[in-house]
């Protein structure tokens, strides 16, 4: 049987959009929250640039926050992984 799936509207700059997932009702408003924030501030820094430009801007963003992370989750595991080995 699948997981459950959460199905909520929310609002991200100025358009309707309904998020489903398998997440919690919070987590869906706070990626919709994240993501509206994110395409607010490019379109308040560059007002002249189409909706399409801002979203693919806004996406370029996300991930590139999300390598960096990601890159600095691995090397804290390498770095754990290192440190129960000489233990």
């Amino acid at each position: 049987m699948g997981e459950r799936k959460t199905r909520i509207a929310v609002k991200i700059y100025n358009e309707y959009y309904t998020l489903v997932g398998t997440d919690s009702e919070e987590h869906l408003r706070k990626v919709a929250e994240e993501v509206d924030s994110n395409i607010t501030a490019i379109a308040s820094n560059s007002p002249g640039l189409d909706t399409t430009r801002k979203a693919v801007l806004t996406a370029c963003n996300i991930m590139d926050d999300y390598i960096k992370l990601k890159e600095k989750y691995e090397a804290l595991e390498k770095e754990h992984s290192a440190l129960k080995k000489g233990n």
